[in-house]
């Protein structure tokens, strides 16, 4: 059975934000997605999430994508090791972005990216955007966020409800361009007809809670009028935060060449 791809993606400053620091892009042809929320002042943040999303896709864009020698990875199969090795890239040019440029030393990104090749979904993430997937109407967190908050939840140091009242829930404890060696959770699943993947930042995710997610899911009648949905409750929620989302749907049918390409 071939597998073809839609997505659909939409990115909003919110209500109190005075810029975006958000970005995303993909290359559908490819099977290539990314979502970035990027922090550090000065624009800095725009900066360093623009970096890994350009990073990731070019990667992916060159002629023949090579596995570098990651002895950490070497049990992991492909797709996730050409991700992790795009990651790692995107890192180094962050990095190298605040060593020539002072004004935006210490600024970040957190990473959310999927890979569809082969009827598999990779994904990879770093810090505390998320990927979720949606099948046969059941929601299903698929990372892990690299927060505070989050990591005193894992550790039975706090409930989650007491997570979502937590004056630290700003607070990374991984993101793009703080470390050289910030490696990416890693995974990978079979794709089937009708799945959707939710690629999204914590902008959307701090006011629309996994059910409300679902039902809108459930209820959509495009991914784009989901994508404006899931951007509209974050708005309405307090758009306390920038807000991106990426839609990914798996169909039966034979895969399109000439894609669009968006970055």
């Amino acid at each position: 059975m071939s597998l073809t791809l839609e997505v659909a993606g939409r990115s909003d400053v919110g209500r109190v934000r005075p810029s975006n620091e958000d970005n995303f892009g993909y290359d559908q042809r490819l099977g290539i997605f990314v979502v970035c929320d990027g922090m550090g002042g000065h624009a800095a943040g725009e900066i360093a999430s623009q970096i890994a999303v350009d990073t990731l896709l070019a990667y992916f864009r060159e002629h023949a994508p090579k596995v570098e020698d990651n002895a950490f990875l070497d049990d992991a199969p492909v797709g996730a090791r050409l991700l992790a090795e795009a990651v790692k890239r995107a890192n180094d040019a962050i990095l190298d972005y605040a060593e020539e440029h002072k004004n935006t030393t210490g600024m970040g990104t957190t990473l959310v990216a999927a890979r569809f090749s082969d009827g598999v979904f990779s994904i990879a993430n770093v810090g505390d955007s998320r990927i979720y997937l949606f099948r046969e109407g059941q929601l299903l967190q698929l990372t892990e966020d690299h927060s505070l908050v989050m990591e005193q939840v894992r550790r039975g140091m706090l409930t989650l409800e007491e997570a979502k009242r937590s004056t630290a829930q700003n607070i990374i404890t991984r993101a793009l361009g703080t470390d050289e060696s910030t490696l990416p959770d890693l995974g990978e699943f079979p794709a089937q007809d009708g799945d959707i993947l939710l690629l999204t930042t914590d902008g959307v995710l701090r006011h629309v809670a996994d059910q409300e997610m679902r039902n809108i899911l459930l209820q959509l009648p495009s991914l784009e009028a989901a994508c404006q949905t899931l951007i509209d409750a974050a708005n309405e929620g307090g758009g306390e935060d920038n807000a991106t989302c990426v839609l990914i749907r798996v169909r039966k049918g034979k895969p399109i060449d000439d894609q669009k390409n968006e970055s």
